[in-house]
């Protein structure tokens, strides 16, 4: 009795409530919406792949030309650049099939992670209030 009695005057000094409620409420959260992505990775992929299609288009032209000058000159050092835009043009052909790759995955990354609701509780008291909530609910 007498540490209510404290109890009682603690909350009158400073002015608060200790008392016990027995109400848990449950506040689902609503997550924000998923925008879908699918049209900005479309139109990306399309960029990315118009923009390699011209690298690689470019890319043959240089290397038709490279190798008239290599022919005329038969200089060593344009056989050489030759090489190296080859290798160069080659490389951008290997993104294009590594682009078709990545949207793949990504479409499948899409269809996996499609998410519900989802359901927050939230609790405000301290760890001795909840023990004795639940220890009322259990008896």
């Amino acid at each position: 009795m007498a540490k209510d009695k404290i109890d009682k005057q603690l909350d009158d000094i400073l002015d608060i409530n200790t008392e016990i409620k027995a109400e848990v409420e449950i506040i689902p959260k609503k997550l924000p919406a998923v925008h879908d992505r699918g049209e900005s990775i479309v139109n990306d992929y399309k960029y990315a792949r118009e923009n390699l299609y011209g690298l690689v288009e470019r890319g043959q032209d240089a290397i038709e030309g490279i190798l008239d000058v290599a022919k005329e000159t038969e200089h060593p050092r344009a056989y050489e650049v030759a090489g190296q835009l080859l290798k160069t043009v080659a490389d951008t052909a290997e993104k294009l099939l590594d682009l078709q790759r990545k949207i793949k995955d990504l479409e499948k990354d899409d269809d996996i992670k499609k998410v519900g609701t989802q359901h927050n509780h939230l609790y405000v008291g301290s760890t001795s209030e909840l023990q004795k909530f639940l220890k009322k609910n259990k008896d």
